[in-house]
């Protein structure tokens, strides 16, 4: 009875993948023979391995243990209130003392390499985010997704690897989330379970607390590069050619309002920086973001950022009303770092009413679906348009849509540009001048492609050559 649900015993190291008995019970009920499949066992770990592997975990959660009993004695020992003017030296150096104090105490013997790296992980925790400070530091980490306290991923080269880098437990990854958002002067608790904010080197910063994330706090950080990309390292790293740069470089110069269109990841805020070093420094510049992430270089720059309603539920500032004010602030370019709702209506009057040159990013597959992403938007916004008219405010606000995305292989390339024309009846006109085609993927992953012009000459050849950007037409070109 039950024997389907019986637990199979346990296999000989040396036992096939999958053994068949046949056993023949006696008397006339047992005519047909009984076949038992008993599944094979995982292969045994060699036992000098198997006992490498468990004395590397008890050094390690020893470790965990000193740590969490160090952490205690440094709050209760240091003067929370000097941290802030001591040097990191000099707080280095009494973390050290401390702890090597408590050390003794506890009768803790620990090799130098192992003792060096406790009192960093204790500097990292009070100074700075605990566990996630060394994937801060490191240069080739791109994004820190935290699954709850013990699974924690980062992106290197557009590929997602678990690391083994874990928080102590649940507590100790929300004390680290209230560190971050307090920071800016938000919250996060039950009643308000996730928050946008950044860091102090500009990185974008998201959490969701439970009872909203079911297996732990979840956290997402996308890192700022020290160092902002530019036009020549886009190139140099194959995102667009040079040909596309000069045609982009025209087109911002000149003042055409540009959309930058892609989707999450794709590289849409890196376009949109690379982009904006070609505005003139005697331009005054307006940016609006939900979260500042813009690396604008330009002299006169005026940056503005959203802010959510306080605890009473009241003091919310949106995007829409930064972009209402900016308007009378006397703009030469308004930049709005993701257009996502009400605020697009603004956003294609301030392109319409003299403020040419205004670029912002929207979330869309393709440049066509830009446009119907900009008419759903304007929907939301419940202003009671006609479609033609909303499309007709669209054609003559949006000059060019810059498509940008992320492949299979991680790369980011800029997939499209595409002007538009004008309109044909109740259709917005459209033609792309360049685009990137496909051609094939190697063994190892890596898509195989290359940029191409379409033959068609830009609709804004003669204004491109009235602003002193005469373009050779050998740019429009495509390759046989």
């Amino acid at each position: 009875m039950f024997s389907r649900f019986k637990k199979p015993e346990p296999a000989t190291p040396g036992q096939k993948p999958a053994q068949i008995t046949t056993a023949v019970a006696a008397g006339p009920a047992a005519a047909k023979p009984a076949v038992v499949v008993r599944p094979a066992a995982p292969p045994a770990r060699p036992p000098a391995e198997a006992a490498v592997a468990d004395k590397e975990k008890k050094r390690k959660d020893r470790i965990a243990e000193l740590k969490g009993e160090l952490h205690k004695r440094l709050l209760d020992n240091l003067n929370l209130a000097a941290l802030e003017t001591a040097s990191e030296a000099n707080l280095k150096s009494e973390i050290a003392a401390i702890s090597t104090e408590a050390l003794e105490e506890l009768q803790a013997n620990l090799n130098r390499e192992d003792r060096a790296q406790l009192f960093q992980e204790l500097y990292d925790e009070v100074m700075g985010l605990g566990p996630l400070e060394p994937l801060l530091k490191d240069e080739t980490v791109n994004d820190i997704l935290v699954n709850g306290p013990n699974r924690i991923f980062v992106e290197r080269g557009g590929k997602l690897t678990l690391t083994d880098i874990t928080f102590k437990d649940e507590r100790h990854l929300l004390r680290i989330i209230d560190k971050i958002v307090s920071a800016v002067g938000r919250r996060v608790d039950e009643s308000n379970p996730y928050c946008d904010a950044r860091l102090a080197d500009g990185s974008r910063f998201n959490c969701m607390v439970p009872p909203v994330a079911v297996d732990g706090s979840l956290v997402s950080i996308r890192k700022f590069k020290k160092d902002k990309l530019g036009v020549n390292d886009l190139v140099r790293f194959g995102a667009f050619t040079e040909e596309m740069a000069l045609y982009l470089q025209a087109a911002v110069s000149c003042r055409l309002n540009v959309i930058v269109s892609g989707g999450t990841g794709s590289g849409k805020t890196t376009t949109l920086n690379a982009l904006s070093s070609f505005i003139d420094d005697a331009e005054r510049v307006l940016t609006i973001e939900d979260t500042a992430e813009l690396q604008l270089q330009q002299v006169h720059v005026g940056r503005m950022e959203s802010r959510p309603p306080n605890v009473e539920g009241k003091g919310a500032v949106t995007q829409r009303d930064c972009l209402r004010n900016a308007l009378r602030m006397r703009p030469d370019r308004i930049i709005v770092g993701e257009t996502r709702g009400e605020e697009v209506i603004d956003m294609l009057q301030a392109m319409n009413t003299g403020h040419d040159g205004s670029m912002t990013t929207i979330h869309a597959n393709n440049p066509r679906d830009g446009i119907s992403r900009l008419e759903n938007m304007v929907a939301m916004a419940g202003i009671e348009m006609p479609l033609k008219a909303v499309r007709s405010q669209i054609s003559s606000a949006v000059n060019l849509i810059v498509q940008a995305s992320r492949l299979q292989d991680g790369s980011r390339r800029m997939v499209s540009i595409t002007e538009i024309t004008g309109m044909e009846g109740e259709v917005i006109s459209m033609q792309e001048v360049f685009r990137y085609e496909r051609l094939g993927v190697e063994p190892n992953g890596k898509i195989i492609g290359r940029f191409n012009a379409t033959g068609v000459r830009s609709y804004y050849s003669e204004r491109f050559r009235q602003w002193g950007f005469d373009l050779p037409a050998s740019i429009y070109e495509p390759i046989v």
